[in-house]
This record gives C-alpha cells, structure tokens and sequence, in this order.
C-alpha cells in the first residue's frame, strides 16, 4: 500500500516540475567584437530575469522558468554554424538571440529557416532579411536606416565634402561602406577614400597615413567593432589628424573612449540608438551595470525589447513549441510599448518583407567621454535639438 505525501512535501517537487524556455544566444563573446556580444546577450537575460522574477513566463496556462544558453561565435561564421547545430540539435532551441555579424547571420540562416527555428539578428547586411528568410527578425536599426538621414545633418553641419573610411574586409563591412557611399553621395559629399582591412588588424597607421594624405574633411567609423574603432581614433590623432570623427551605425562610445582615451575623442560625433533623457533606459543601465559590473552598450536596449516582444508572441500564440505560431503573431505586434519607445516592425519596401525595427535614434556629441544630445532622428530625418 503506498503512503500518501502530506501536500507541503509536495511543494518542492511542484516548483521542479515547472517547464524550462531554453533561449539560445548565438553571440561574439570574445575578441573585438565582445562588446556588441555582451550587449545581445545581457539583453536577452535581463528580460529572461524579469519573467523569472514573477514565477514564470505564462503561456497557455503554463509557467515556463526561461533559461538563456550562450554561445561564442567568435564573430566566425563557421563557429556560428557549429553553435547553432547544437544549440538546434542538443539543446532543442525553437529561439535564437543573434547572430550578432552579418556573415554569421547568413551561414546559419539556411539552418534556422529549414528548423523553423526564429532567430532575432544583429547583422547589418540587408541580405539578412527576405521573404525567403520568414523566421529571421532584427530588432536593432542598421546603417541602412540610420546612414542617410544622420548624415545630411552632417554634412550640412559639419560642412563635409570629402569624408575616409575604414571597413572589415567581410560581409559587414562590404555592406556598410556602400550604404554609407550613397548616403554621403545623396547628402552632397562624397566618400572618396575607403581602406579595407583584416578584422584582427591593430596597425592602422599605413591606411590612415593614406587617407588622410588624400585631403579628407572627416573620418567615418561605421562598420568597425568598438575596439577596432577607439584604435582607428587614437592612431588618427597621434598622425595629426585634427578634423571631425564621426560615427554611423553602431553604439560604441564608451568603449572608444576606453581604448582611446578622452582626449582623442572629444568632439565626436555619434550615432545613438538611445536618449540619455530616457528614464526607462536609464533604469535599465543601471541594472545592467549593477548586475554585470560594466557600462551598458548602445544595442542592448533593442534586445532587451527584442526578447520581451518575442515573449510576448509566445502568450500571443499560446504556446512556446509551435515557432510558426509564434512567428506570426511576432510579426504582428503593433506599437508596442519598449523601454525605447514605441516600436513597430517595417521594412517591407527594402527588404520585402516587416521583419525590421523601427524605433528613434539620435546624433551624440562625446563630451569629456560622454554622450551629449545634438539633434533626434527617425528613419527620415534629424532634427537639431532645440533643449
């Protein structure tokens, strides 16, 4: 005859039997590109926090304990590869954080599509959305949308005419310096002087003694990672070079700052993808600072939002396991409420299809190794701030 447990002995197997949400981030954690990696990554773990600290992700009736699975890709497309068999194949992922570089977006993107599997990506390469690619997501803008109306307020302001830059010899870094070639062609500048380089390269003297040599008004850092840009400033400066550096596209500023120094970057120009005034994020800043002991970087907002909007087509769809169920209720969401703002998705007219984010986004002066707000932008124009 079997004896029957008292109910408060049940308790402890109760919370054991809650399910698990396994979250694959598929991220650069080491190397230059570290900084943009952590930024995915941590995004998507304090949103997992925020559903744990209330019991649960409820879906269906159901309370799911997320747990986020972090891999290194080393920023390496055939290290993403790997990462996502396993994280597909052993650890049975359905939702993927990153990958975080263009050409490691589209190596495993034949792989997520064919498993259903949505994956929420960093790569700025517009080839990383498509009809054909149903379960990829952005959630972060990209050069595409930022570049041009950041840069006619540039150029208008700066009086730029001739402006060099330094690129990735890779998928990303192809990619950018056209967009940004147009941007400055239609903008009534020109970007007459482009090196490419080896992204593990630290010596960018030869290039920079070359570009600057040509008569450029500005340098332009879109395309580098946040290491490889604070080497690209601090080694102008110490050539000489006196005129506006500029930042497109990804946030990186503090970590510039770190490799090179105030000085050197005083003055800068930069692209935000938050406002210092936001109260929302500067709440999240602080955790992200209080919990992982460094300065929150510029993307991890957007995947924080990501993250939660992907939570919330999950409760949508009423399920975590049917990711076509959940793909199109994501793809639904309309004006919701981020810690960034309102967020929608669009894109359909560039890259046929609304899987990519709109949110607002700002010009930066760096001032003594801060961001200072110079004018507030959407995907058509910037405005000068008037506070």
């Amino acid at each position: 005859m079997k004896r029957l447990l008292p109910a408060v002995l049940l308790l402890p197997c109760l919370a054991q039997a809650q399910e698990t949400l396994k979250i694959g981030a598929l991220v650069t954690l080491s190397g230059a590109g570290a900084a943009w990696g952590q930024a995915l990554l941590y995004g998507a773990e304090l949103a997992a926090d925020d559903v744990n600290a209330k019991g649960g992700l409820d879906v269906g009736g159901k309370r799911y304990k997320v747990q986020v699975i972090p891999y290194d890709d080393k920023y390496q497309s055939s290290d993403a590869v790997t990462a996502a068999n396993r994280l597909i194949s052993e650890d049975k992922v359905k939702y993927i954080i990153g990958p975080m570089g263009s050409a490691p977006a589209l190596a495993v993107a034949p792989l997520t599509e064919r498993n259903k599997v949505i994956i929420m990506t960093l790569g700025f390469t517009a080839k990383a959305l498509s009809p054909e690619k149903p379960y990829s997501f952005r959630p972060n803008l990209t050069t595409e949308e930022t570049s041009y109306p950041s840069i006619v307020w540039l150029v208008k302001n700066l009086k730029l005419k001739k402006v060099g830059a330094l690129f990735p010899n890779d998928e990303s870094g192809q990619q950018i310096s056209r967009d940004l070639e147009n941007a400055y062609a239609k903008a009534g500048a020109s970007l007459s002087a482009k090196e490419f380089f080896e992204r593990q390269r630290v010596d960018m003297v030869p290039l920079l003694t070359r570009m600057i040599a040509s008569g450029i008004d500005a340098i332009e850092l879109d395309g580098n990672s946040p290491q490889t840009a604070g080497l690209i400033v601090r080694q102008a400066r110490e050539l000489g070079f006196k005129g506006p550096i500029v930042r497109n596209g990804g946030p990186a500023t503090p970590e510039i700052v770190a490799v090179a120094g105030k000085p050197a970057t005083e003055g800068m120009l930069v692209s935000s993808l938050t406002d210092p005034d936001n109260k929302a994020v500067s709440n999240y800043a602080q955790r992200y600072s209080e919990k992982y002991k460094k300065n929150m970087n510029g993307f991890s907002p957007a995947f924080y939002d990501g993250t939660n909007m992907l939570f919330a087509a999950m409760q949508k769809a009423g399920t975590v396991t049917d990711s076509e169920r959940v793909r199109k209720e994501l793809e639904s969401i309309k004006n919701y409420p981020g810690i960034q703002g309102t967020l929608n998705w669009g894109g359909k007219a560039k890259y046929g299809i609304d899987h990519q984010i709109e949110s607002p986004f700002f010009i930066s002066e760096v001032k003594d190794g801060r961001e200072v707000v110079r004018a507030r932008c959407n995907v058509n124009a910037c405005e000068t701030d008037a506070r």
